[in-house]
């Protein structure tokens, strides 16, 4: 599996994580987040561009069904901001490949 793939699946784990936990208060992912989870890394290993992929937010190709894309943007809106202090080094790295 691309490198890259893998570094964004775990970027989006550390996410849904910090979002079920910190802010859905649940110790271990709950069964949407597990589904959430379980969706995105289908997603990724099926993405057209593997090692050249984009952040999703710079992805010109949107592969996520509405619900679902709802749904993460939601994680994302809320746990991004709380990467930094969770999980400052991906947190870095995610930013520097969203700016290159």
């Amino acid at each position: 599996m691309d490198r890259r793939i893998e570094e964004e699946k775990a970027v989006v784990e550390l996410m849904i994580r910090l979002y079920c936990r910190k802010r859905e208060g649940n110790a271990a992912l709950c069964p949407d987040c597990q589904e959430l989870l379980a969706y995105a890394r289908r997603r990724l290993d099926r993405c057209r561009y593997g090692s050249r992929k984009p952040t999703c937010r710079k992805c010109p190709v949107h592969c996520y069904q509405p619900a679902m894309k709802e749904r993460i943007r939601t994680v994302m809106r809320w746990s991004g901001p709380r990467m930094m202090l969770y999980h400052p080094v991906a947190a870095l790295r995610h930013l520097i490949r969203e700016w290159s």
